[in-house]
């Protein structure tokens, strides 16, 4: 097949691309750097430099495609830009992707989106996938869409690498023995890959998981894997970590935002809806990546 994705060569797109150019398709990248396209070319795709901003260059990469993967992504500098109003960012890369889609003829897209994308309560910063999602939504209804929705990254937890080394803890807003839910890149990526290649109709929605885990567990196992056993994970009240962020340079929209995820983390709350839709689990787990947490740990 004609597959073209969105997002270069990141934590997905790396590992997603690698495994549909293996399996035979034709694979174009989508990257804004000039820089990526040797790496793209050396995993045997196609590369397209240009901005998802521009719907010209999108609508023209897009054409014959016989399934595009989107993705709405923003650079890590842009969570201190004061002036960023992530949901609307968010919104508007949507509806870019939503006028190419038309103008370019694609009838099948894989959109990654998020958990909590089924609300706009109590989701906090998530609220931006479920406005991208209602965008793509208000396609022509002969465009089939696959919505993905994966639960908190594993890799997010590389943020509190930094915390450990100075404070000895891994700092948040809840914590405790309660499971949640967590994901890898490389199990999205393989999730992704599958279902571009599976034929589908109409509007779907599929989560994806790879680990139940409790705060508590991660410390524990990342702290045994870093040589510091007695690692823990401590809760802090909102405020204070909403304080936090803003000292660092945070944008107060985004950390609010962070914030309320967090605390709905903590209630179980942000997974009402994963649980009545709850997949199987994938293949990568806690001890496989605190594997990868050390070598970033040690760097």
């Amino acid at each position: 097949m004609n597959l073209v994705l969105t997002g270069s060569l990141g934590n997905i797109g790396e590992p997603l691309t690698r495994q549909l150019v293996q399996k035979g398709h034709a694979v174009t990248v989508i990257s804004s750097s000039p820089e990526r396209q040797p790496a793209i070319e050396a995993l045997g795709a196609k590369a397209a430099i240009g901005t998802i901003l521009d719907i010209d260059f999108l609508t023209d990469t897009f054409r014959g495609a016989d399934v595009v993967y989107l993705m709405e992504a923003l650079p890590p500098s842009s969570l201190f830009d004061p002036t960023l109003d992530i949901i609307n960012a968010y919104s508007d890369m949507a509806a870019r992707y939503k006028q190419a889609v038309e103008r370019s003829g694609v009838k099948k897209v894989v959109h990654l989106s998020s958990i909590g994308a089924h609300t706009t309560e109590g989701n906090g910063v998530l609220a931006m996938h479920y406005y991208a999602e209602q965008i793509l939504n208000q396609l022509p209804g002969d465009i089939s869409i696959k919505f993905m929705r994966p639960v908190g990254f594993f890799s997010n937890l590389y943020r509190s690498v930094q915390t450990i080394k100075t404070q000895g803890v891994i700092i948040s807003n809840y914590g405790g023995d309660a499971k949640e839910p967590w994901v890898s890149p490389t199990d999205i990526a393989t999730t992704v890959a599958e279902d571009m290649e599976t034929p589908f109709a109409g509007r779907t929605i599929r989560y994806i998981a790879s680990d139940d885990v409790s705060p508590n567990e991660i410390a524990r196992t990342l702290g045994q894997a870093i040589g510091k056993p007695d690692l823990q994970w401590v809760a802090i009240a909102d405020d204070e970590l909403l304080n936090g962020m803003i000292a660092m340079g945070m944008n107060p929209q985004i950390a609010k935002g962070f914030v309320e995820m967090q605390a709905a983390q903590g209630t179980g709350a942000l997974y009402d809806d994963y649980y009545k839709h709850q997949p199987t689990l994938g293949k990568t787990k806690l001890h496989d990546f605190a594997e990868d947490f050390v070598k970033a740990f040690n760097q």
